[in-house]
């Protein structure tokens, strides 16, 4: 589509009348044909025309008469043309085309009359200047400003008139600068001075500019001297007053500051002279004003104080880069040194801000000046030392760059990486004698700590860029060759994958052009090109087999696209390498393999336009159909979806659907409609589209070639071509709407009413002779099911259905109808008082439909009439518009709406009991919103209904929340009412209801009464409600519909109330303004913000303020942008008020004061939030310093009713801080807030600990974002020390001083345990940071001063404490350092015991080297091992592992710390050091307790557990982990053998988890045992098995034997038989339901001996008895009711045995059990876990080939083909078994519904009232739902399959003849079944698919199971 662009608004001359007469006047001239007189009439005629064209045209023609004049014709007619042509250019408005005419015109005059025309122009200008009111301003401003804009004649006017357009701008400037003092609170008119206040500064800059000889002129003159220079002082004083005065947005501060260097450039000049003004400026001192003269020099003394705002520098700069030239060669040493001094200002400027928006200005200035020192050119060299690598200012630099490469503000990230780069390319100007970066110390240096960070950093993607791009990618791959397999890794992480494919993007793209260089033109392309694909194609191919999927999906999106893109010609080669892979390389058992890689390549090539179109033959070229065919069913979500982007998505948008492209989709749409991931539904939806627009966009292609082609053979199959496209639409329509039946699942309804959708959009629902005519194929059967759908409980469903019914064709629908309008009507009414809250939505959805039909009025009155409501209509008008149709509609609804609700809320009044039962109030509230929301109310027909309709509205909505406020307001409304429905507490709940009655006060809830027993005889007549059995029909009430009638009227009333504020126009007056008319009045609108008030700032319970909110923030968003200036102070007003409340809210006072607040933070956020983000952002900024103030604890402030404010306003500032709205403008305040948590802490009063502690925590969250994983330390939610401390400087001294009192808190000598509140809230923020490598060490804000006290909070008496600061030391040591610390650590340890020991010393210090190690283990770039001394120290300190020790903690630790360096992975020790240290391990180890089982030490005491773990680590690693290395192969059966026997289940289940470990690791093709597992340990394993009586640890003994294949089994010395051991673990899978884990691992063991035993003898197996038990086990852990984990691991257990059990040709099992494990199979295909149904799925691919056709053979599929695939191939068994007449009787009682199932049909009825009653009762419990299986569809597969096996019975007789009691037993079942669903279906309601869905569609589907169960039998009959 080609948009046009936007052209300007034409508008004709506006002058007043008497003016415009007199111009007409002035320009009649007698006679005279000469020039002048024609110009005279041309511009009378233009004047007299109002249309604006004409005009134009007329002035280009008095342009062209004028520039035809000659001298001779000048005289006073001539005057009167320009003086006109000036008038009408000064009185248009900005960027109007007329004024451009203009100003061509006058531009165009002859030289001889450029004078004149300079001069009448200048008049009128000057007449402007001098005349207009200040509300003219912004006009005359903008004209000043269009003079010289490429207006030459303009501007010579200017600097005709300089010195009284100077005098204008600043009396202008001055005027704004008073009138902003007196907006607080008026946004827009603060945001429009703002605009114009930035266009006068702007103007006044290029006034300046453009002026310059002028003015240096007049500054030489001595007559105009004087006043020019108080004009530009004023004008000075105006620019500097803006700079300082912070209530200046952005924008317009910036300016000035540009504005002040322009305006001292002009004055002095470019000399030497400016610089050392701009220096002295920027340094705020006077000391270099002196070259300046008088006047100049006093203004700037004004900003050279020392209070000024930090700001100011920053504009400063920016206005010195911007409006100096640096352009060239230095003027002198002042510029070189305001070119070094403006970075350092900025830098210094770095740690001060706080704002985010500054952060982005001063990102963008430093990039602003690395370009401007990149265009100053023969630098003297001591710059040039200054500017390049490794100097003070660029490390200064570089540390700005890591601190922000981070930024939250994506802005602030792309400057940082800007600076980085002109850095580089600065640097390569200053040593330009070296060219290879690895000969450069500083680019090598930069590189190797670039490319040593974390990954998980983003900054250091940019920065890699950058290096690629100025010095090649080869100099990283030389460095890194693993580099493009390393990046491709991080692509399956969301944050990170645009970072990594764009430097993989900028890698591959320079390496392939580095090597097609380095061979040089000659070289062939296929040189080369195999050592590029090495690189980059071959380990793409490597993760896109084997990952898994959700890690390779941005691959698809980012970079294989990119790689095609800059080299087509790999896709070969990708093809070729995945075609030759091997099947069996599939990798993670979630990749997609070689096939899904294939189709991922395919897919990615053909988008974008490398391989040809399917025309070209490309499933023929380069993938076989059949190939294609099984991706789109594979079991893997982004396989289906990569293979139908193959076929849906082309480079050409015409290109024509082949035939075979048609025949894919009809092969994939009914496998894939029912997908439970909302991604897949969303991308399958998306890339139909892409194929439905090719249809279309080819269709009117073939069309048109149709018109045109002469050739007959082509116009036969361009005309045959058209055919196909109509069935396949028509197919994919009945297919569609033929899945829309009553009970389909969610996700199928969805994707279906989303795709027609797309048909309506794209082709529409015609019955004409339209070229599809798909109107059509809707029959209104398929359109009643449609309807139906809008009863879903899914909301998406309800409104796809809306929407669609309305493009339907109507006959079709056929709402029109009177009488099923009327039922469609009454239903709707019905469902708009149901006491089910979704009901209420399908209500309004009915209404919506029926809005639209011209005859509604006359439903709404035959309604009325039979409620007995008086209610008058008048009905549409004939001929109505279809607008006009929907107003009155609309008005008609909800008058009767209204008039139903407000006798409901009278009824309501008097019993609130019965209003709950019979109709609550909401749904009508609900509807009546809903009918408004799609009213247009801007042009409505009917205004002074509306406006009377609107009063009438908000009384019914207070009305109602005065109804049901009373229990939403209680502080406990669940308490209120009593839950029981029996008769007695029924009394009970009446009165209590009365008490509540509106008419009551509040009090009822601050001193509650308690009901007395005796009330009841006393008072008899105490309840006035009305006898609930009214006509014969009781009814129940529960309090939870009670409690759901109150919430959901509140809600409704607040967005009833929210939608009438924000949709209706408002009526207003402003001051000296007429009154713009509206629906609404202010004084409404105002009443409906005190109401939201009143609910937000005293309601008790969250709900009723929650709901309330949503409302009211509907409500501040109109009040801000109304044009009435009452209604737009209110937001500024309410929270002024409300904080003065807060701050002396005492018990007394109204604000209801709850752990959290209550509503009150909701009412401040909804009131802040509605500020605009653009402005000055002055109430929040008032706000946040008001309650910051209040959360610091103060000393008059310790009783608990003293600190209520306080308490507020912590909690107000959680809720600000959580608001993602305020998004960076909170951030200035994170540091005060975080003071206030932590400080908070310390109060005596719990309340202010608790709201402290949820501030804190919400910090956390907004300093350190959302928690991206489960790992609670991950690196992604950590900062380095100083980008913290560079964003939040102030917490740096405070958490210095905080954290030295803490730790003087915590020696614990005294024995007495002392813990400082704040103490965990330090440790915890500061073991979120970490020193990044890139740190230089003398940062200002670095974080060596925290150590000391980190490591004394080491001492600490409270373990928690000790783990704490071990663990916040980690990141304070840089890993240069780790080495060094440990060594200091351990000198700090007694070297022998000794009486004066101190072991939480010893500990914490243990503990603080353990973390240590751990975190360098981990880091990417340790040093190599050197000299440390740590082994040494170690070894000195050997008796504290040992008995010595009497302390079995420290033991552990020191064993723990022992362990780690002993380990493999540790670089920190030489070799020989290790091997000293293993020995001595070893010796401790082999006297400790876990080797010697020695009585004295039983009773070790608290730690000792933890103790014996830390030995058995030791001894794992010496016996299983790498016993290689520590010389132990002669003690690993020993070691094992002690781990394995030990008395404590933990020290067990460790060896075990180890063993396990170690056993996944090493898992080969087969499963062979491993050598390391020998006999004597497998016996003990075995011996385990049988004896553990620990659940876990037997699990994992299980889970061990299960890896290792034909077992001898021994019970010490007794060896056992598989049949024995089998029996013993059925046993135990049946007793071990209550641990899902062992249940799981007993199955799976008892499942491989099963399997081991039949295929050793599947003859003889049968004979087995357990066989049966077994099977009977396996399905009982299929059922519905069982954990997932049971269910997947019965999946595994039946995919296992399918090729020995299941597919058996000698059914090992017996019939029946093989039947019922095929029938589990099926349900758990059917499952509602997405991840049961795959791991099911997956028994296609272990079924012998033989049974399948040659395409299924060996595929993942999908589980809806899987399905179909098991039916049909458990037919084909029982045929091969020779038992299809039992197996025929089987499938139909699988047909009819579980054998099971109760045959009594009275007792099914009751039991359907039962369930009928509960769902009454209980509103929202609903049981489990299986949203994904479909009965009906399961139904009718088996149905279409069993008709196949029948037919194959006829063949075979005899098979029957034993079975006909059976069949006839089944036909009496089937139809007794049909008889009775049948009977229960006619005695539903009218309409009951909407009146009780649930019911219509489970008794439909009892029916039509036994229909289809009937038609099987008759068949059946009919054959024998």
């Amino acid at each position: 589509m080609v948009v046009k662009k936007k052209t300007a608004k034409v508008e004709a001359v506006a002058l007043d009348e008497e003016k415009l007469h007199q111009l007409i006047a002035s320009l009649s001239v007698d006679g005279g044909e000469d020039g002048v007189g024609q110009v005279a009439r041309t511009l009378q005629s233009c004047l007299e025309l109002s249309e604006p064209v004409q005009q134009i045209q007329l002035i280009k023609k008095a342009g062209s008469q004028l520039e035809a004049l000659s001298e001779e014709q000048s005289g006073g007619a001539l005057d009167a043309c320009l003086n006109t042509l000036a008038l009408v250019y000064t009185s248009l408005q900005a960027k109007n085309p007329l004024r451009r005419a203009i100003a061509s015109a006058l531009g165009s005059v002859p030289v001889w009359l450029q004078e004149q025309s300079v001069n009448s122009l200048a008049a009128c200008l000057s007449d402007c200047m001098s005349s207009s009111p200040s509300h003219q301003y912004p006009h005359v401003v903008d004209t000043v400003s269009a003079c010289l804009d490429g207006f030459p004649l303009g501007e010579r006017c200017i600097n005709k008139l300089l010195l009284e357009v100077s005098q204008f701008l600043h009396k202008v400037l001055l005027e704004y600068l008073r009138q902003n003092s007196g907006l607080a609170g008026r946004h827009i008119a603060q945001a429009q001075l703002m605009h114009s206040c930035l266009a006068a500064v702007k103007t006044s800059m290029l006034v300046l500019q453009r002026s310059q000889d002028t003015l240096s002129a007049a500054l030489q003159a001595q007559q105009a001297q004087r006043k020019l220079e108080d004009t530009l002082g004023v004008l000075l004083g105006c620019y500097i007053h803006i700079l300082t005065d912070e209530e200046f947005i952005q924008s317009v501060q910036s300016t000035a500051g540009m504005a002040v260097v322009l305006l001292i450039r002009s004055v002095m000049g470019s000399g030497d002279e400016v610089a050392s003004v701009v220096c002295s400026l920027l340094r705020s001192s006077a000391q270099g004003l002196d070259p300046a003269p008088q006047w100049l020099k006093q203004r700037c003394e004004g900003l050279c104080h020392g209070g000024r705002p930090p700001g100011v520098s920053l504009y400063l700069c920016h206005g010195a880069l911007a409006m100096l030239s640096w352009k060239g060669a230095l003027r002198g040493p002042q510029w070189e040194q305001l070119l070094l001094l403006v970075p350092n200002t900025l830098l210094d400027l770095d740690v001060s801000i706080k704002e985010s928006s500054t952060a982005m200005v001063v990102a963008r200035v430093l990039t602003l000046w690395s370009s401007a020192a990149l265009e100053t050119h023969l630098c003297p060299p001591s710059l040039q030392r200054s500017l390049s690598g490794g100097s003070e200012l660029q490390r200064r630099l570089l540390e700005h760059i890591y601190s922000h490469w981070e930024h939250p503000l994506d802005g602030v990230r792309h400057q940082t990486r800007s600076l980085f780069r002109n850095l580089l390319v600065l640097h390569q100007h200053t040593n330009q004698t070296v060219s290879n970066p690895l000969e450069d110390s500083y680019i090598a240096e930069l590189t190797h700590s670039l490319l040593g960070l974390e990954w998980h950093m983003r900054g250091k993607y940019g920065s890699l860029g950058c290096l690629v791009e100025l010095y090649g990618a080869e100099h990283l791959l030389q460095i890194q060759p693993q580099l493009p397999a390393r990046l491709l890794g991080l692509m399956g992480d969301q944050t990170l994958a645009p970072y990594a494919s764009d430097l993989l993007e900028r890698l591959f793209v320079s390496h392939k052009a580095q090597l097609a260089s380095a061979k040089g033109a000659a070289a062939k392309t296929e040189d080369w090109m195999g050592s590029w694909h090495q690189t980059w194609v071959t380990p793409l191919l490597h993760v896109l087999c084997r990952a898994r999927l959700d890690q390779t999906t941005y691959i698809l999106d980012y970079f294989l696209p990119k790689l095609l893109r800059c080299s087509p010609s790999s896709l070969a080669h990708m093809v070729q390498a995945l075609q030759d892979a091997p099947p069996c390389r599939t990798g993670h058992s979630g990749s997609r393999g070689a096939l899904g890689a294939l189709m991922t390549c395919l897919r990615a090539a053909r988008a974008q336009g490398v391989i040809p179109s399917s025309e070209e033959g490309l499933w023929g070229g380069l993938v076989p159909l059949s190939l294609l065919q099984q991706a789109l069913v594979h079991k893997h979500d982004q396989v289906r979806m990569d293979s139908l982007g193959l076929v849906c998505e082309s480079h050409r948008s015409t290109e024509v659907l082949a035939t075979h492209e048609m025949d894919l989709i009809r092969h994939f749409l009914p496998s894939n409609l029912n997908s439970q991931s909302a991604g897949v539904r969303q991308q399958t939806v998306s890339l139909l589209k892409k194929l439905l627009c090719r249809v279309k966009d080819s269709t009117q292609l073939l069309q048109k070639r149709l018109i045109q082609e002469r050739d007959q053979e082509q116009r036969d199959r361009d005309q045959h071509t058209l055919h196909q496209y109509k069935e396949f639409l028509r197919w994919l329509c009945v297919t569609l709407l033929d899945v829309l039946l009553p009970g389909a699942s969610f996700s199928k309804c969805l994707l279906s009413l989303h795709l027609l959708g797309l048909l309506a959009q794209l082709f529409t629902f015609t019955t004409g002779p339209d070229a599809f005519a798909l109107g059509e194929v809707v029959t209104p059967a398929y359109a009643q099911n449609v309807l139906y759908c809008v009863a879903s409980n899914f909301l998406e469903v309800k409104q796809l259905a809306t929407v669609l019914l309305q493009q339907l064709p109507p006959s079709v629908v056929g709402l029109q109808e009177p009488e099923r309008m009327r039922c469609v009507l009454q239903a709707a009414l019905d469902l708009s008082t149901s006491t089910k809250p979704f009901d209420s939505v399908t209500a309004a959805h009915l209404l919506n439909l029926l809005l639209h039909q011209p005859d509604l009025s006359r439903a709404l009155l035959h309604c009325a009439r039979d409620q007995g409501l008086s209610f008058q209509l008048s009905p549409p008008p004939a001929q109505a518009s279809q607008a006009l149709i929907l107003e009155l509609n609309t008005l008609a609804v909800v008058q009767f709406l209204l008039r139903c609700l407000q006798s409901e809320v009278s009824k309501a009044e008097s019993s609130l009991l019965q209003a709950a039962a019979s109709f609550p109030l909401y749904g009508r509230a609900h509807c009546i919103t809903a009918a408004l929301q799609h009213l247009n109310t801007e042009s409505l027909g009917r205004a002074e209904q509306w406006r009377r309709l609107v009063p009438e509205l908000i009384a019914v909505c207070y009305r109602m929340s005065d109804v049901v406020s009373p229990v939403v307001q209680s502080s406990s409304p669940e308490g209120l009412i009593p839950m029981d429905t029996d008769t007695e507490t029924s009394v009970g709940l009446q009165r209590i209801l009365q008490e509540i009655q509106p008419r009551d006060t509040n009090d009822f809830f601050t001193s509650a009464r308690e009901l007395e027993s005796n009330q009841e005889e006393n008072h008899p007549q105490a309840t006035h409600t009305p006898p609930l059995n009214t006509g014969g029909e009781g009814y129940r009430v529960t309090a939870q519909m009670v409690l759901v009638c109150c919430w959901r009227s509140m809600k409704e009333v607040a967005m009833l109330l929210g939608q009438l504020c924000q949709s209706l126009p408002l009526h207003y007056t402003n001051e000296n303004a007429p009154t713009h008319p509206g629906l609404i009045t202010q004084e409404q609108v105002e009443g409906v913000g005190l109401y939201f008030r009143q609910q937000l700032l005293q309601s008790r319970h969250r709900g009723a303020f929650e709901l309330a909110y949503v409302g009211f923030v509907r409500l501040t968003d109109m009040l801000c942008r109304s044009g009435s200036q009452a209604l737009q102070q209110l937001p500024a007003r309410w929270l002024s008020e409300v904080l003065e409340e807060v701050k002396t809210s005492d018990p007394s006072s109204k604000l209801c004061a709850t752990r959290r607040s209550a509503g009150i933070p909701f009412y401040i956020q909804a009131l802040l939030s509605s500020e605009p983000k653009s402005s000055s952002c002055s109430l929040l900024k008032m706000t946040m310093r008001e309650l910051i103030a209040l959360a610091m604890p103060s000393a008059d402030r310790n009783t608990d009713s003293s600190t209520v404010p306080q308490v507020h306003a912590l909690n107000i500032l959680r809720a600000l801080y959580r608001d993602t709205r305020l998004g960076e403008n909170i951030i200035p305040f994170v540091s005060d807030g975080m003071q206030a948590a932590v400080l908070g802490f310390t109060s005596p009063v719990w309340a202010v600990r608790n709201s402290s502690t949820l501030l804190f925590s919400t910090l956390i969250t907004r300093i350190f974002g959302v928690k991206k994983g489960k790992d609670e330390h991950s690196k992604k939610n950590r900062m380095t020390g100083r980008e913290f401390f560079t964003r939040f400087p102030a917490l740096y001294p405070f958490l210095l001083n905080q954290l030295e009192e803490a730790a003087a808190t915590v020696e614990s000598n005294s024995g007495h345990v002392k813990l400082h509140p704040s103490l965990f809230l330090l440790l915890l923020v500061l073991s979120r940071l970490y020193p990044s490598p890139m740190d230089g060490s003398s940062s200002p804000l670095g974080l060596a001063p925290f150590l000391p006290f980190i490591m004394r909070c080491g001492r600490s008496a409270v373990y928690r404490t000790r783990e704490m600061a071990a663990r916040a030391l980690v990141p304070f040591v840089l890993v240069t350092q780790v080495p060094s610390t440990v060594h200091s650590l351990l000198q700090e340890l007694p070297r022998e015991p000794g009486p004066k020991i101190q072991h939480n010393h010893i500990h914490g210090t243990l503990l603080q080297v353990l973390f240590l190690l751990r975190s360098f283990q981990t880091d990417s770039h340790r040093p190599l091992p050197a000299g440390s001394g740590i082994a040494e120290a170690l070894l000195q300190c050997m008796w504290l592992a040992s008995r010595q020790n009497s302390c079995v903690v420290t033991r552990g630790a020191f064993l723990d710390a022992l362990v780690c360096l002993c380990r493999l992975k540790i670089g920190l020790l030489e070799d020989s050091e290790v091997g000293t240290l293993r020995q001595k391990t070893l010796l401790v180890l082999m006297a400790s307790e876990l080797v010697t089982s020695d009585s004295s030490s039983a009773a070790f005491g608290p730690g000792r557990i933890r103790y014996l773990l830390s030995l058995a680590q030791v001894a794992l690693s010496a016996s299983v982990e790498i016993p290689e290395l520590w010389d132990s192969f002669e003690l690993r059966t020993q070691l094992l053998a002690y781990l394995l026997r030990c008395p404590h289940y933990e020290v067990r289940e460790l060896a075990v988890e180890g063993i396990l470990r170690r056993l996944k690791e090493e898992e080969e093709e087969e499963k062979r045992r491993p050598r390391w597992l020998d006999e004597t340990t497998l016996s003990n394993l075995t011996s385990l098995a049988l004896h553990e009586t620990h659940p876990q640890c037997l699990a994992k003994v299980l889970q061990v034997l299960s890896s290792c294949s034909e077992l001898p089994w021994r019970d010490d010395a007794k060896v056992l038989s598989q049949k024995e051991v089998l029996l013993h673990l059925l046993t135990l899978t049946q007793n071990s339901a209550h641990s899902v884990e062992l249940h799981c691992a007993a199955l799976a063991l008892a499942s491989q001996l099963v399997v081991e035993l039949v295929s050793s003898d599947p003859q003889g197996a049968g004979a087995v008895a357990c066989l049966a038990q077994w099977g009977a086990l396996v399905c009982s852990c299929c059922s519905v009711e069982q954990p997932e984990e049971v269910k997947l691991m019965a999946a595994e257990v039946l995919v296992n045995c399918a090729s020995t059990l299941l597919t058996n040709p000698h059914l090992p099992l017996g019939l029946s059990t093989t039947v019922s494990l095929w029938k589990s199979l099926f349900v758990l295909l059917q499952d509602e876990d997405q991840e049961v149904r795959d791991s099911a799925a997956d028994f296609a691919s272990n079924v012998p080939a033989h049974l399948l056709t040659t395409d299924d053979a060996g595929v993942s599929v999908c589980p809806p083909a899987a399905l179909n695939l098991g039916v049909e191939l458990l037919c084909r068994l029982l045929a091969l078994w020779g038992q299809v007449g039992a197996g025929v009787l089987a499938l139909t009682q699988w047909l009819l519904g579980d054998e099971d199932g109760n045959e009594d049909g009275n007792d099914d009825d009751a039991d359907d009232e039962a369930s009928c009653l509960d769902e009454e009762d209980f509103l929202f419990e609903k049981g489990d739902l299986n949203l994904w299986a479909e009965p009906l569809q399961w139904v009718k597969l088996l149905h279409r399959h069993l008709g196949a096996l029948i037919l194959k019975l006829q063949q075979e007789p005899e098979a029957e003849t034993a079975a006909s009691d059976q069949v006839h037993l089944l036909r009496c079942q089937a139809r007794a079944e049909a008889l009775r669903s049948q009977r229960a279906l006619d005695g539903l309601p009218a309409l009951p698919q909407f009146s009780c869905p649930a019911e219509h569609g489970r008794l439909a589907l009892r029916h039509h199971r036994a229909a289809l169960a009937l038609d099987a039998l008759e068949s059946l009959s009919s054959s024998s």
